[in-house]
């Protein structure tokens, strides 16, 4: 049997680095960030809707998706946020239907599916575990200057995705806290992946 494990969090707190631990042990790993990318490179459907809505402001000179000036409007609007989701959820869920059903039949012990929005974007439902993952305040903010996010886009990320804790603890099967080592945190990412598979080899 494939465990599907759905982790979400804020950014900054870690969900790319639980994701890559668990595809060293194994794991297919969907990244919804990296499918919202390809949803938007030239050619593609999503990228002639975000251009006719957002308009020129959001062109790159070649004509491709700046997504530079995409962010800056959609972190400082949570409006305008909510319709750039609106507008590519249909072709990120159909790519992410896709890979989990590929993986399956490759026979993948896990398959994971990396994704800021899991909970809004209805795909934790499609999971078996979500894992939400948190850390301290003061850490996430040091992770975001280490990254070179000025401290003005750093806390229009942080407030637009305030919500997502609230919206993913109800139905978290587990927190996964980084603000520990990073040995004490791989460990942690460690047991819960087997407890995971030992859960469904249990069903």
């Amino acid at each position: 049997m494939t465990v599907r494990i759905g982790i979400t969090g804020p950014i900054g707190c870690g969900k790319s680095t639980v994701a890559g631990w668990l595809a060293e042990l194994g794991a297919t790993v969907v990244d919804a960030d990296q499918v919202a990318r390809a949803v938007v490179e030239p050619g593609e459907p999503a990228l002639a809707d975000v251009l006719e809505r957002f308009g020129p402001a959001v062109r790159a000179d070649d004509g491709s998706l700046d997504r530079a000036a995409l962010g800056r409007i959609v972190f400082a609007d949570p409006e305008a946020l909510a319709t750039l989701e609106a507008l590519l959820r249909p072709a990120i869920r159909e790519r992410i239907l896709a890979a989990l059903d590929a993986a399956t039949v490759a026979g993948a012990p896990a398959i994971v599916v990396e994704a800021i929005r899991l909970v809004e974007g209805g795909l934790a439902a499609l999971c078996d575990e979500v894992w939400l993952v948190t850390c301290e305040a003061a850490t996430q903010r040091a992770r975001l200057d280490s990254r070179g996010l000025a401290d003005a886009d750093a806390a229009e990320r942080i407030a637009a995705q305030g919500r997502l804790i609230e919206a993913a603890r109800p139905i978290a099967t587990r927190v996964i806290d980084t603000s520990s080592t990073r040995d004490a945190t791989r460990a942690v990412v460690i047991a819960a992946y087997r407890a995971a598979l030992d859960l469904e080899r249990g069903k």
